[in-house]
């Protein structure tokens, strides 16, 4: 499967999340993981329903959505360290931060064009099995539409600040994994400077591309 058919599939997937009413609570550091996820998803769905300009595809607007209501709950400098796997030593204290900060814009894009497609999808929680003292859990959902159900899990570890989410899993592949061989090739090629540049140029395109409805 191509990397951005699997990405494609990771985001659009997420995007689709949604049960229940919209929570009036903000998620805080004492928000188990399972009922942070809840929360998180079912706020931006009921407000990306709501507003005709994001089903329109105005991208800027959900870009904005996403960094305020689901960026604060995500910890993109693993994500990114994951996805570096061995070659996350070879870069810079520099590096690193422009890799995070490319690899989350190019994910928080990725995500907001899934997120303008959302139509009457719906969400199904697994109960969360985990010990009251785990550090990291996967919270299971199942993603309801049209076409057959499709799994998606999120996996969580707690930090100082609460939990928050570092990977996602979509029918059995996992969103770090999808991009780790991409990423490793990109290195091998033109080093560490080579992926930060690819990065880059993938975001200007994606900055410039129009909406599809």
């Amino acid at each position: 499967m191509k990397i951005h058919t699997i990405t494609s599939k990771f985001l659009a997937a997420s995007a689709l999340l949604v049960s229940g009413a919209l929570f009036a609570q903000v998620p805080d550091q004492s928000t188990p993981p399972d009922v942070l996820i809840k929360m998180v998803v079912t706020e931006v769905m009921a407000m990306v329903k709501a507003d005709p300009d994001t089903q329109k595809g105005n991208i800027p607007k959900v870009v904005d959505l996403v960094e305020k209501k689901i960026v604060p709950y995500t910890d993109m400098r693993r994500t990114t360290e994951m996805a570096m796997g061995p070659n996350w030593k070879k870069a810079t204290p520099e590096q690193q931060a422009q890799l995070t900060s490319e690899f989350k814009n190019l994910l928080i894009r990725t995500y907001s064009g899934a997120l303008s497609q959302l139509r009457d999808q719906t969400v199904q929680f697994k109960a969360l099995r985990a010990a009251p003292d785990d550090k990291e859990v996967v919270v299971k959902t199942v993603v309801l539409g049209r076409g057959d159900p499709v799994p998606l899990d999120y996996r969580l570890e707690k930090t100082a600040t609460g939990w928050k989410v570092y990977d996602m899993n979509i029918m059995g592949v996992w969103l770090v994994e999808a991009y780790r061989n991409q990423f490793s090739n990109q290195i091998n090629q033109n080093g560490v400077e080579g992926l930060v540049k690819f990065l880059q140029d993938r975001n200007k395109q994606l900055a410039t591309a129009k909406p599809v409805n």
